[in-house]
């Protein structure tokens, strides 16, 4: 099987990891150009770059590494490694019909929801924020619309009370290469057939801002003191929206970060903040901040 792997987070760098130790070597791997980080703009590698170059010389020589500011600019490139399939995990740029269709076998997605529901960017957040028990992993036919192609496979997962986005995002990474893994071979020699999405169950997430992860100081307070439902919502969005776009309040005009909690007796506790230009810290008292 020839293949070309797309993808840029870790999202995409943890379904690529597990892919190379199954022997499931992409002959290139697309991912977005090198971006600056951080407050001193350090020039920094995408998750997929940095993760191959890690490896030794025997393996990430026979990865192509490429970084199109426009993929439709290597279209004749691509079609140059006559590959079977294009595997896409998290990739962040939308694929235009003549990319999707050159490969032999069309191109497979990695997504982390159960399609039809929670299509678009932020199914694992919208998860968390909803309250949801259950999520999974599809594998899917990419179409010309957002997540609306047919399914090759998809898998559940239970969604632990203290899941956040960070580990939820992993688990499903995990469990996408796990799928990809054992469902690829079956693909390829034609034991699979694919089907058709139930449009009438279809959702759609939207991505979330800084204003969306706005928390209000008295919600905050009722949330300590009488706990409730507000206790609830505010647990759920510190876990779905952390670290981006990050969950803060304002306390005298000062800005503050939450960034862990506690829900015990159905009441909330801060346990981890940021105040404004400082490092975060478990050690603070909220009566001193107030």
């Amino acid at each position: 099987m020839k293949y070309i792997f797309l993808g840029t987070p870790e999202f995409a760098a943890i379904v690529l990891e597990k892919l190379i130790k199954a022997n499931l070597l992409p002959e290139a791997a697309i991912c977005n150009p090198d971006k600056p980080v951080g407050r001193k703009q350090v020039i920094t590698p995408p998750p997929v770059k940095e993760r191959i170059m890690n490896y030794e010389l025997g393996i990430r020589n026979k990865i192509k590494i490429l970084q199109p500011e426009n993929l439709k600019s290597y279209i004749l490139n691509l079609k140059s490694f006559n590959a079977d399939l294009f595997v896409v995990a998290a990739y962040s740029q939308i694929l235009p019909k003549e990319i999707l269709e050159i490969p032999r076998l069309r191109t497979i997605g990695v997504h982390p929801s159960l399609l039809p529901k929670y299509r678009g960017p932020t199914p694992i957040q919208t998860a968390i924020l909803n309250g949801d028990e259950k999520t999974g992993v599809s594998l899917f036919l990419i179409d010309e619309k957002i997540d609306h192609g047919k399914i090759i496979a998809n898998n559940k997962y239970k969604i632990a009370n203290n899941d956040n986005y960070e580990t939820l995002m992993r688990k499903l990474a995990e469990l996408g290469a796990d799928l990809l893994i054992e469902t690829l071979p079956k693909f390829i020699n034609g034991e699979i057939t694919p089907l058709t999405q139930d449009e009438s169950q279809a959702t759609y997430t939207k991505k979330f801002s800084t204003k969306n992860a706005f928390i209000e100081p008295q919600d905050l307070e009722k949330a300590g003191n009488q706990g409730g439902e507000v206790a609830i919502e505010i647990d759920r969005k510190i876990r779905a929206l952390n670290p981006e776009p990050g969950v803060w309040t304002t306390v005298k005009n000062k800005r503050i970060k939450l960034l862990e909690v506690d829900l015990t007796g159905g009441k909330l506790k801060l346990t981890k903040i940021q105040l404004e230009g400082k490092i975060p810290t478990t050690s603070f008292r909220w009566s001193d901040i107030q």
